[in-house]
């Protein structure tokens, strides 16, 4: 919390002037100040955003929830992040908007400090709402300011980006252990302190990308892979595959980010803090999976990578229900580390699919991993309330065996070696 006041200001001339210096992208050069800058936020930002599930457990005893309800929090806020999303990156693909970034973040700082004060489950839903709104306009743009940043090497930079988030979302449930639990639900507005450095890094960024935005938003950039000239219906039938490896993902994951902690409590009878700190390992084990994923893509092609993480997490996935409390933690470590690793891929196979539409691609890919998170999280509260949390695992294990179907993308480097041939 020490963070405002001077250090807020020396982070804000690091980055004005690191960045204002930082180049554009291209075939050999890399904006690693902006790829850091923007990382940073969105490490913030989805911290910020974890911190909802997180104190799950206290909002159901506070407000006497069942599990249905705490899917219904999640489906509120993911479901305004999924169908906002595409929006935004349809609109940003055609005229650029360098300052929704921190706008973005303004809404999540709204969200956040209504939810230190909401008092009823209507108002909880209202945070939810917030907090998903400045999600859906924050990550098309900033996936977006990464690829410009990546000089070519984009899953490089499509990693680092998405590993700031999902670091985010393992730390929130730590700091959610640790302050919001101990402290009580107003201790979130502590966090927003950390929102306006947010907004003030985005500003920054947002100076960057107004300078470099123009010739990036009106062409394709360089060292694009141009695997589009794959006949119409191939091209619509990958995006349905990608589609599809996305539900089983996030399904999967919804899981564990809306009920992991509810698992370990009622099968292993641990605490609310000792399950923070386990959902914490699983969070820290996607975070190292999606930092692997783009650069394994980049080096033995993404379609390898997509379908051996999507099909390789399934004998894990299929051992985890009946696991004890030790291999359970185990388990969640390879779960998460296999199964994020697809995610760069996934966005950055897709934008070669659809050179030029980078914004829209990326609003499509996050929005329907958010929203497929939201329903995910509505139907396994659902069922859970139906039969058991156990029964929810045992279930949820065979949803990777969706990835078997990843083997009919088309190869992107044979297109890639047809078209030097033509």
């Amino acid at each position: 919390m020490q963070w405002a006041g001077p250090l807020a200001d020396t982070w804000e001339t690091i980055v004005s002037d690191n960045v204002a210096n930082a180049p554009a992208s291209s075939a050999k050069d890399t904006a690693f100040v902006v790829l850091a800058a923007i990382s940073l936020c969105h490490l913030i930002n989805d911290m910020l955003q974890s911190l909802l599930p997180a104190i799950y457990p206290m909002l159901k005893e506070n407000y006497g929830l069942d599990f249905g309800q705490v899917g219904l929090i999640t489906l509120t806020y993911q479901m305004t992040a999924s169908l906002l999303q595409p929006v935004v990156g349809l609109y940003t693909d055609k005229r650029s908007s360098p300052w929704s970034l921190a706008i973005g973040m303004g809404f999540t700082l709204a969200g956040l400090l209504l939810l230190s004060v909401a008092s009823s489950f209507l108002l909880l839903l209202a945070a939810a709402a917030l907090v998903g709104t400045g999600s859906s306009i924050f990550h098309p743009e900033s996936s977006r300011v990464a690829r410009m940043a990546s000089g070519g090497r984009h899953g490089l930079a499509q990693s680092l980006f998405q590993v700031g988030g999902n670091a985010g979302s393992a730390i929130g449930p730590l700091l959610a252990a640790f302050i919001v639990i101990q402290k009580g639900q107003a201790s979130v507005a502590w966090f927003s302190i950390a929102a306006m450095l947010g907004i003030v890094l985005l500003w920054n960024v947002g100076g960057w990308y107004k300078r470099h935005a123009a010739p990036i938003v009106k062409r394709p950039a360089q060292g694009t892979t141009n695997i589009h000239a794959l006949p119409t219906r191939r091209i619509r039938m990958a995006i349905g595959i990608l589609l599809l490896l996305i539900f089983s993902k996030y399904f999967y994951l919804a899981s564990f980010t809306s009920y992991y902690t509810f698992y370990l409590i009622e099968k292993f009878h641990v605490s609310v803090e000792h399950a923070q700190v386990l959902l914490f390992v699983f969070l820290g084990a996607v975070a190292a999976g999606t930092i692997i994923g783009g650069p394994l893509g980049d080096r033995f092609g993404r379609k390898y990578v997509i379908w051996g993480s999507i099909l390789g997490v399934l004998p894990f996935t299929l051992i985890l229900p009946h696991a004890n409390l030790f291999w359970t933690a185990f388990l969640s470590v390879p779960i998460g580390v296999v199964l994020a690793s697809a995610f760069p891929a996934i966005i950055v196979y897709a934008q070669e699919l659809m050179p030029g539409r980078v914004g829209t691609v990326a609003g499509l890919f996050f929005g329907f991993a958010f929203g497929m998170g939201g329903i995910g999280a509505a139907v396994l509260g659902e069922l859970a309330d139906m039969t058991s949390i156990d029964f929810v695992y045992a279930v949820c294990a065979f949803l990777p065996a969706l990835g078997l179907i990843a083997g009919f993308l088309p190869n992107p480097d044979a297109a890639r070696h047809a078209a030097a041939k033509a």
